[in-house]
């Protein structure tokens, strides 16, 4: 039975968890991550050191492999800047672009940090980056699906498509859970939209992602307001229109790309409109992950890839 250490290493958050024979034992979240070694990098070192001792201690762990570290800990403002590795990029591919040193001054265990994966371009409209969503994929990956998208929504969301093997071909990344959180909060739209809201109007969804797909975000966005105020939408029908448009431009793109299975993965808030509108305007095959399978994904990814097998 092997033992490690994985860190999930954000932008503003860090995941620290204990994975036992593939199965995640505990996990501690940290509030801080690569932002804040801009500003104070022993901070985070600190913080991480203090973790795993304590997750160790906790567990009468005194045998671990070693740490497994990927995400944004591996930029420029991370523990450890490593360049992206290209598409196409497997298990194999990270596998073996690992790079394994030891940081005395956090632990005596040897880190191990995966690369992120970057879409090669000479222009950018085609170019994009990643870190840390290619060890969650990693996690999430079941080859009997084949050629498929995988969609990791989030504050910065991902499509990823995926070959047989489960090789990353390429992905594109929006800033979707960004932008549903700063328009409903920081513009007009703050007294026409409740985030707190959790059951979708199927109609208004579906209204709001056909409005925008013939007029476009920025007149379909106001129309949540028109239909608060002239109209007297609930607020159920207002957030669902709203939910609607914000995710009409991703939702076109899963619909253009040449797969026949889209697996979502993330937060139910996110997955579960993707999914009405994708059943209703397309034939692809909606495979919806559990939050629990999702939750443990990147530490798997990270044992999967330093093991180089599924």
């Amino acid at each position: 039975m092997k033992t490690y250490i994985a860190i999930d290493g954000g932008t503003t958050n860090t995941r620290i968890s204990l994975v036992k024979n593939r199965e995640v034992v505990d996990t501690v979240k940290l509030s801080m991550g690569a932002r804040t070694c801009i500003e104070n990098g022993d901070m985070l070192k600190t913080e991480i050191k203090r973790t795993i001792e304590t997750l160790l201690k906790n567990h009468s762990e005194n045998d671990v492999t070693c740490v497994l570290a990927s995400g944004m800990i591996t930029s420029e403002f991370g523990l450890c800047s490593l360049p992206h590795i290209e598409t196409p990029a497997g298990i194999n591919e990270l596998h073996s672009s690992m790079h394994r040193t030891v940081l005395e001054d956090i632990s005596p265990i040897p880190f191990v940090f995966i690369r992120g994966v970057k879409v090669p371009a000479e222009s950018f409209e085609n170019a994009d980056v990643m870190r840390g969503e290619e060890t969650e994929l990693m996690g999430l990956i079941k080859l009997e699906y084949g050629k498929c998208v995988y969609v990791l929504p989030g504050s910065h969301s991902k499509i990823i498509r995926t070959d047989e093997s489960g090789k990353i071909v390429d992905f594109s990344t929006m800033l979707t859970g960004e932008m549903i959180y700063s328009l409903s909060q920081h513009t007009i739209l703050k007294d026409a939209v409740d985030l707190s809201v959790r059951e979708l109007n199927k109609e208004y969804l579906l209204r709001g992602f056909d409005y925008c797909r013939e007029d476009g975000i920025n007149k379909a966005l106001f129309k949540t307001r028109i239909l608060k105020n002239s109209f007297g939408c609930s607020k159920k029908e207002t957030y669902s229109f709203f939910l609607g448009s914000v995710l009409s431009q991703e939702i076109e793109q899963i619909i253009k790309s040449d797969v026949g299975t889209v697996v979502l993965g993330g937060k139910a808030e996110i997955k579960t409109p993707m999914a009405e509108i994708l059943k209703e305007r397309d034939t692809k095959k909606i495979v919806l992950l559990d939050e629990n399978e999702v939750a443990r994904s990147t530490a798997l990814g990270a044992v999967r890839i330093f093991e180089g097998s599924y």
